[in-house]
């Protein structure tokens, strides 16, 4: 009988070491080797930076608000829609894919600013950690000036939150400047761990001061963005000077072996082209400026012309008719645009912000801050087309440089007049990756009763005030469901900062 209880016994301890073996084994199985638990702060940096800089900003966010801020056109599938308002702009699915990917950005920045403080894995590491919130306010901002209000506080734990609540836009404004101040604090901290260097692909080895440059240049932008509802602008004056000194800082995605968006959409699909009210306004300011010829393609094999996406008339769906932008079009011989950059905020842009703001509080030195403005922004932007300030020669041997150019503006504007010429030179600068800004800032200017760049499309009623919540919440989210209802929001109901209630 012993025997027979020993025997058992072994049976189950054998049975239960196997069971373990199993278990420990399947365990094993299940891990995904690619994807380790512990993944560095850095590493998860670099990443937010390429789906930031070329996903999110320089892909369909910007592709769509240079057609609705007439910067290009729309002829050809999707963007001919958006151009003729047949969908598109209220469609849930139409911004879909970008609506999660900032979503997915602003998690991976939440699980570096847990590493990186107290407790975390990482704490001290407070390189990453500024960086980190600096990239979070960047593109929570984003978000929050093209959908309104959107969830936030809850969003960023989907399995704890599967329908999360919508957040105020007001709200979120503040979570934004909470986090670029925070990170200009973390940023001046000794931290205990080397800067993210290489990983770093918009400014080189982690640079902090670089780094906190760009945090004081977004609060310059976004205490701007709030004029119509809690004007500052000795704030914005503050903050620009605090931050790029020259376009050298300027705060941009340009890595080799990656293209520049807008090159990669034309060449894939052919559907945005040269603008007529970019062109006429190009133009009007300046009809030796030498980007007319430079940034607008010429079409038609005899005869080779430039045709423009006329916004105020019929648009023919073609990908031959009109001609294509200069900074977009490419051939197999001519790869120069897959080199340009991608602009998350430029030093151009701050000149422009603070000549606005210089207007604003009538102080007399805005002339010379736009003249340094546009300067900025002909002379050194990082794209296929570059031109130079010259001193002509007397000699009459000695000819001009071939991209020279002297872009000299009155010096002597004043109020509404200079208001104006700040609005166009900038609408002249964005073009054409800066488009998102530029779309921002006509809300704005509409807000504030100004109507400073004069669009001509020719169904004013249905310039899109917003953009459409994502197809992934409007399906799964009760909340943004009711919010979204038929989609017809988008054209009748401003984001908060612009007048509106959400």
């Amino acid at each position: 009988m012993k025997r027979i209880k020993y025997i058992l016994a072994s049976i189950v301890i054998g049975a239960l070491s196997l069971q373990s073996c199993s278990e420990d084994k399947m365990d094993d199985i299940n891990k995904n080797k690619n994807n380790p638990e512990f993944v560095e702060s850095r590493f998860i940096l670099t990443e937010v930076m390429t789906k930031t800089g070329f996903y999110v900003t320089g892909s369909d966010l910007a592709f769509y608000a240079s057609i609705y801020t007439e910067l290009l056109g729309g002829a050809h599938a999707q963007f001919y829609n958006a151009q003729e308002r047949l969908g598109e702009p209220a469609l849930s699915t139409t911004y879909n894919n970008l609506w999660n990917a900032i979503y997915v950005n602003l998690r991976s920045l939440k699980m570096v600013e847990q590493k990186c403080s107290e407790g975390g894995a990482e704490a001290g590491n407070y390189n990453a950690l500024g960086v980190a919130q600096i990239l979070k306010a960047y593109n929570l901002a984003l978000l929050t000036d093209l959908f309104g209000d959107v969830p936030y506080s809850e969003a960023l734990e989907p399995l704890k939150n599967p329908q999360a609540k919508i957040d105020k836009q007001e709200d979120l404004y503040k979570e934004v400047f909470r986090l670029l101040d925070d990170a200009v604090v973390n940023l001046a901290k000794e931290s205990k761990y080397p800067s993210i260097g290489k990983q770093d692909l918009i400014y080189k080895n982690g640079n902090s001061e670089s780094w906190i440059k760009a945090a004081y240049g977004l609060k310059a932008r976004y205490l701007m963005r709030l004029s119509a509802k809690n004007p500052d602008y000795q704030g914005v004056i503050d903050n620009v000077n605090k931050s790029f000194a020259n376009s050298i800082e300027d705060f941009n995605y340009q890595v080799p072996g990656v293209d520049y968006p807008f090159y990669t959409v034309f060449q894939a699909r052919e559907g945005m082209f040269s603008s007529k009210t970019y062109y006429d306004l190009m133009k009007r300011l300046d009809p030796e400026d030498p980007r007319l010829n430079d940034y607008f393609v010429k079409v038609g094999k005899e005869n080779p012309t430039v045709v423009l996406v006329d916004h105020g008339g019929r648009v023919t769906q073609s990908q031959s008719t009109y001609s294509p932008s200069g900074l977009s079009w490419g051939t197999s011989s001519d790869l120069a645009n897959a080199t340009n950059a991608v602009y998350l905020m430029s030093y151009h842009e701050l000149l422009f912000l603070k000549a606005e703001a210089q207007v604003r509080l009538g102080i007399p030195e805005a002339n010379a801050t736009l003249q340094a403005a546009v300067d900025a922004g002909y002379i050194n932007k990082k794209q296929k087309f570059t031109y130079v300030r010259f001193t002509p020669s007397t000699d009459p041997n000695i000819p001009d440089p071939e991209n020279g150019y002297n872009r000299n503006l009155p010096k002597n504007l004043t109020g509404e007049e200079l208001l104006k010429r700040i609005a166009e030179e900038k609408y002249l600068s964005a073009f054409e990756v800066e488009s998102i800004e530029m779309y921002n800032d006509i809300r704005r200017w509409k807000a504030m009763g100004e109507n400073l760049i004069e669009l001509q499309h020719k169904d004013p009623t249905k310039f899109p005030k917003r953009f459409a919540y994502g197809n992934s919440d409007v399906s799964n989210n009760p909340h943004v469901r009711a919010a979204y209802g038929d989609g017809s929001y988008v054209y009748t109901e401003d984001v908060w900062w612009a007048g509106g209630t959400r």
